[in-house]
């Protein structure tokens, strides 16, 4: 059997975003780590529910917190904003599908601490087979050589990796 990349949430994350960000964090070229919107993003998953800390380290898929709701198992993702919200779905569909391939059945919610705000992601079989397709999209971007080409989009203004796709403009 051939040999299958580990596909973290984080991958499906810039998969959704930006596929040449997509190509870097496979490669493991790091973004600025200084940039003021990751230090934020740290601060925010560090401090903000520190009191109810229950992360969850599965190897490549690092789960922000789960809980137990009314009996139910809850997978939390924490986001500084609902800004990419089709992103963050798809992260936290993709921890549901690790743990239901793992016979571990839960619920999802979406947690954006600043906007006081959060919403429901629930696993459906259409949502599973978009998923199936953008894991084999990220896997197909991280074999290419190089990098896609850079795309100006709204979020290249906040982006940790800015410099590495503008430095020449």
């Amino acid at each position: 059997m051939p040999y299958e990349m580990p596909v973290t949430g984080t991958d499906i994350w810039y998969y959704y975003i930006c596929k040449r960000q997509c190509w870097l964090m496979a490669h493991r070229i790091a973004p600025d780590e200084e940039d003021e919107n990751v230090e934020i993003g740290r601060f925010i998953h560090e401090y903000r529910y520190e009191r109810g800390k229950r992360e969850l380290d599965l190897g490549s898929v690092k789960i922000d917190r789960v809980i137990k709701v009314k009996g139910e198992l809850v997978v939390r993702e924490i986001k500084k904003s609902s800004r990419f919200l089709e992103s963050a779905r798809f992260q936290l569909l993709y921890y549901l599908d690790v743990l239901r391939n793992m016979g571990v059945i839960a619920k999802g919610e979406l947690v954006f601490p600043e906007e006081r705000d959060k919403e429901t992601v629930e696993w459906t079989p259409e949502k599973k087979a978009e998923l199936d397709k953008a894991v084999e999209e990220i896997r197909r971007i991280a074999r290419l050589p190089m990098p896609p080409e850079p795309k100006k989009i709204s979020f290249c203004k906040k982006c940790a990796y800015r410099e590495y796709c503008w430095a020449e403009e």
